[in-house]
């Protein structure tokens, strides 16, 4: 009796040998993104060091740093009042000798339904926190994605969630990946949006009441100090696995904190 073959999506050819950096939007500033941030920065330096172009990062976010995000999020009280991608993005220049970029708009459409300057990217990765940004930057990648242009062509998009101690990291592809053919496995091109498959429990999540905090006492009451780091962790994990190992068997995963359980989502 023949036993099936694991499903698995092989990572497309050009992230692995690529002629320039790796475009990356990164959307989302606050407690999730600011790690990311620092996470792909890790990453860029890692690839780098094993002869790979790296990443070319541009980080959206229109807030600005008050008190409340400090703690939290990665911001000192001396950067109060700057924006917040302008803050990390600066000091990841400095850091690492990158040329990142920050972007101090949303990444949505303008009021006659244009798409934002430069939203095409490689990859995307949403660090939102309502429903409604995450619903717009897949009806934005929709449209890109029709639009045939091989530079930058969009080929993924890793989105975090959470809310107080639990959340999620799901990888989608945007369009179909080419896959070789294979004896051992069995190829998955297409992962379908997290607003698709999981849109109508993105829906009943926010239900919750999800309104800015004014202090770190009161986001604390919000959301868990190590729920953004442990998402962080893993879903980069998720990404970095992409570049090592060329392949991955699982799309991403739910986490919770509360009780220490992460239940991994498979590509097919």
């Amino acid at each position: 009796m023949n036993t099936p073959k694991t499903a698995v999506h092989f990572t497309d050819n050009y992230l692995l040998n690529p002629t320039n950096p790796i475009s990356v939007n990164l959307i989302g500033a606050g407690g999730t993104g600011s790690k990311v941030l620092t996470a792909l920065m890790e990453i860029n330096e890692s690839l780098i060091a094993l002869g790979h172009a790296g990443l070319q990062v541009r980080l959206w976010d229109d807030d600005v740093i008050t008190s409340a995000n400090l703690g939290r999020q990665r911001f000192a009280e001396s950067e109060t009042g700057l924006y917040k991608s302008v803050a990390l993005i600066n000091r990841c220049n400095r850091w690492a000798g990158t040329n990142w970029k920050a972007k101090t708009v949303k990444f949505e459409k303008d009021k006659f339904g244009r798409l934002p300057e430069e939203a095409r990217a490689i990859i995307t990765i949403t660090c939102v926190d309502n429903v409604q940004a995450r619903f717009g930057v897949a009806e934005i990648l929709k449209e890109i994605s029709y639009r045939r242009h091989y530079q930058d062509e969009p080929k993924y998009w890793l989105d975090f969630g959470n809310s107080q101690d639990t959340g999620q990291v799901i990888l989608s592809t945007i369009g179909e990946i080419k896959q070789p053919n294979s004896e051992k496995y069995e190829p998955v091109a297409s992962l379908p949006f997290v607003t698709d498959e999981f849109g109508e429990l993105l829906k009943q999540s926010e239900q919750e009441d999800n309104t800015p905090s004014c202090s770190l006492a009161e986001a604390l009451e919000h959301q868990d100090l190590f729920i953004n780091s442990s998402l962080t962790q893993m879903g980069c994990s998720l990404l970095w696995n992409l570049f090592r190992r060329g392949m991955t068997e699982y799309k991403g995963f739910f986490h919770n904190l509360k009780d220490f359980r992460t239940q991994p989502i498979k590509v097919a």
